[in-house]
Order: structure tokens, then sequence, then C-alpha cells
């Protein structure tokens, strides 16, 4: 096995330490892609980082241990037509991948290589909205990833020991010394090479030589929902007409790069002049506690707890998924931007059952070009009137119980903003991403239900992009979850059985 990576090696001390997770989101483990300017979000363009090392975002990302709904799954196998793609087929697999520090359950195993494990550290004022959010009516939940979503706590981690687990510390490094293996790093894939209708390797670049790879097995390209996508069409993987327009022959005409969803964030903010923020407890006395105890802030991470609500009691199931962040966090001209300086509570809205759809598409036949991202945020109205609806939520949630005692001035939206179309201008003005692309290249079609690509022999993809709805949560456990049972279709197992719980 060849495995082939754009990055650098994961060896930054950031990426063992929980609280500098954000340290990472610019630099040389990041792919610094941009979105074209929105239509529907003010014609803004919105930064897109996503890991460039080993592990990719497992690597850089904030660790959140999310699956999502039973309702998500259960859609890619009934509405999307992904036959052993349903909750009860996945749920085995979200299992075997998982080392649950509390212990095996009919929802979760334990021994395998993701260690997920409770936050080591919640900083007060997300305790308070823990305690407030309960207040305003919304249920405790200690597991989101067991028999119900709804509710709020704390958020499980992919640490290990006060450490992150990405999928490069969980499943790469256990690995490295087997025979079989051989991984190059700094070497960025070109195109997939193509005899006959079928993948025979890989072209990439590496010190600035041209290599190829070759192979009688198969090719599987697990470069995210961004890169996979540019990767096949610049392989005549595509669009038939917009690849000729570029100078690329067509091999299969697919929809490669269609259906592109990410959950859109807002953000409300409370000034907290009495309480520090999180990053005035990453002192080097909480640095000596991390390194002698692993725990700590250090330990942990500014975003721990929130958890899932329907902003309609007829909905059957959460539509917006809330953060609780001890920091300032705000939109800026260069993506979300963290003030360690000023003392704030920011309480995230997500519109975690994303209607809206985009695409990635080519800019030229330059694989080092950026490609055209446009995620159409805003584009279903659905969106906005979620993200409106989880912002006078927050407001209510900030306005009861002990959370209400820590906060003073509403800085954003700010209390001028208060009739419905002065949220959703604020809300077009300041919408950004959570960084949970997925779905470009789709089960159903671009992909069959083995992850196949369509029309094409020895070519898989295995990534978010395979998903045909992005789930509602963080995006890392379920992309585990589907690497897991691809591993199984390309091995030629049976699939392990459903678990219907």
């Amino acid at each position: 096995m060849l495995l082939i990576e754009a990055g650098p090696e994961d060896d930054a001390q950031e990426m063992r330490v929980p609280a500098q997770a954000a340290t990472l989101w610019q630099g040389r483990f990041v792919w610094d892609n941009i979105t074209v300017p929105q239509d529907d979000a003010g014609k803004r363009q919105v930064p897109w980082p996503s890991g460039r090392t080993l592990g990719g975002s497992s690597s850089i990302n904030g660790m959140i241990y999310i699956r999502g709904n039973r309702a998500d799954y259960d859609a890619w196998r009934d509405t999307y037509g992904c036959a052993g793609w349903g909750y009860a087929d996945l749920l085995p697999y979200f299992r075997r991948a998982e080392d649950q520090g509390r212990g095996e359950s009919v929802h979760h195993g334990v021994g395998g290589p993701l260690s997920v494990q409770d936050a080591r550290y919640v900083h007060p004022l997300v305790q308070a909205w823990l305690l407030s959010a309960q207040e305003h009516g919304l249920p405790a939940n200690s597991d989101h990833n067991g028999a119900e979503q709804d509710g709020v706590g704390p958020y499980q981690v992919t640490q290990d020991n006060g450490e992150r687990c990405s999928t490069a510390a969980g499943y790469l490094r256990p690995a490295l010394d087997r025979p079989n293996l051989t991984v190059l790093t700094g070497a960025q894939v070109t195109r997939v090479l193509m005899e006959d209708g079928r993948a025979v390797g890989v072209r990439y670049v590496r010190d600035g030589v041209e290599e190829e790879a070759r192979t009688t097995g198969e090719v599987v390209v697990s470069s995210g929902a961004v890169k996979s996508p540019q990767i096949l069409m610049l392989s005549g993987i595509g669009p038939a007409e917009r690849l000729r327009e570029l100078g690329i022959e067509p091999v299969v005409d697919l929809p490669v790069g269609e259906g592109l969803q990410d959950h859109p964030l807002c953000i409300a903010q409370w000034a907290t002049p009495e309480v520090p923020n999180f990053f005035e407890e990453l002192t080097p006395e909480a640095m000596e506690v991390w390194q002698r105890e692993r725990q700590g802030p250090f330990a942990s991470h500014f975003a721990v707890a929130g958890g899932f609500a329907r902003t309609r009691p007829d909905l059957p199931a959460p539509d917006v998924q809330y953060d609780a962040v001890a920091v300032a966090a705000s939109m800026g001209p260069d993506g979300l931007v963290i003030d360690p300086e000023k003392r704030a509570v920011s309480l995230v809205v997500v519109s975690a059952q994303v209607r809206s759809r985009g695409r990635v598409a080519l800019a030229s036949a330059d694989p080092f070009e950026r490609p055209l991202i446009d995620p159409g945020y805003l584009s279903d109205p659905g969106d906005l009137d979620t993200l409106v609806a989880g912002l006078r939520e927050q407001r209510e949630i900030a306005a009861c119980g002990p959370l209400a005692s820590f906060v003073t001035e509403e800085l954003l939206p700010g209390p001028d903003v208060q009739t419905d179309e002065e949220l959703r201008a604020y809300v077009r003005q300041t919408v950004t991403t959570v960084w949970h692309p997925a779905g470009t290249c789709a089960m159903g079609s671009v992909c069959d239900p083995q992850l196949r690509v369509l029309g094409v022999d020895g070519l898989r993809v295995v990534d978010a992009s395979v998903m045909p709805a992005v789930p509602r949560g963080n995006t890392n456990a379920p992309t585990i979850a589907v690497a897991e049972r691809a591993a199984d279709l390309i091995k030629g197992c049976t699939p392990l059985e459903p678990i219907y719980d």
C-alpha cells in the first residue's frame, strides 16, 4: 500500500495539545481555500481551511465527537437509495472504530483505534451556559451519540489521555512499521491514471518533480469534499462539457463536484468583563499541569459543550446545533477571528439540517490552482430561517439562569438588531463555515454504495464527499465510520451485522 499525502507530517507540538488547535488553522498544515463570492451572503468570500497533513482535518480540528442523527443515515438509505448505509448498518462501524472512555454499551465500543473521552476541562462560562439552557427548557443530554441527540451537555472529544487522537495517531502511526506500507508526504496528486476504463495509478508532484505510482490493485481517493472532486475532474471524470472547455478529455461524464453542502454558522456574543476567558486560563502553570498530568485547560478546547434543538416542534429531528465558546469569536475578512484579549462568551448557532447546495468546479486544468468553491450559503431560505430562530433562542438562554449574572452588554448581533429582517441581514453579513463540507462525490450520483466511481474500474472515493447529505453535527466521526465500512468493502469482507438498538 502506498499512502500519498500532499502536506507535511503531523509532527507539530500544537497538534498534540488540544488547547492549541486554533493555532493550526492557518499555515503549512492547511489548504488555504476560499469560496467564490456568496450571492446570498453579502457577496462575501469565506475562507475554507482544511487539513493538509497526515490525518487530514482530524489533525487540526476541534476534536468534537458527534456522529449525527439516526435520521440522517436512514435518509441515505431510504431517500438516496444507498443500500447498507442506514443507521443500523453504520452503528457497528461507529462502535468498531471507538475506544470509549465510559466503557462499552449498545451504542459504544471499546478497543478501537479512535479514543473517545469526556472533555477534561469545561470553562465556567460554558458550564453556566449549560445550566441556563436547561433552565430555558432544553433537556440535559450527557450522550449526543446515544439513544437521543436532542439536548445539551458537554461534548465527548477525540482525545487519548489529554492529547489529540487524530486518524493519523489512532490508525496510521501504529501501522507505520508494517512492511507492506509506504508513506509519502509532500507529494501532491495531480491526476488518476486510467487505461481501458480502469484506474491503474496516480501522477503526483514531489519536490517539483512529477512522478507516477502504478498499481494492479485499487486507487482510493481520500482527499476531502474539495480536493477529491478536483482530482477526479483533472483526471477526466466529471461534467464532460465543462472539462472540454478546460482542455481536459472527458473519460466519464458524471456530476462530480455537485451537491456541495456545509453547515453554516453564525454567532451571538456577550461581554463578560468579570470572567477570565479561556485563553487567560492558558498560563505557564496550566501548561505544567498538562505536561505533568494531561489535565487542565490545555487538555481542553474552547468549544467542548453544546447541543441540539428543534426550532419548530413539528420537526422530526433537530435542525440546529448550539456551541458555547468561552472566547470572543467573530467573522472577519480572513474568516473566523478569535480575539484572545476580549472577555466575552460566544454562543454559536449552526444550521444542522442544511438545505442549501452548491458545487466545486475547476478554475483551470492546473492542479495547483484553487478550485472554485461555492457552498451556496443561504440559497435555501430555510437555512436562514433556522439561523435566525437559533439566534433568538440563544438570546433567551443568555437572559436566564447563571449565565445572565455573568454577561453585560450584547456585542453581537447587538441590541439594535431586533426584527427578523435585521437578524436576516446580520446573518447574511456574518455567516461562515463550520468546516463540514460534504457531498461532492456522492453515493447515488458519482459513486455506487460500494463507493466505486461509476463507469471506472478500480477506483473508489472514501471521505465526506461520498455522503449524499451531511449529517447533523460534526463530520469527523461520520467520516471515520464511512472509512471503517469502506475497509470491509475494499477487502471483500461481509459487512458487519446491523445493530438495531
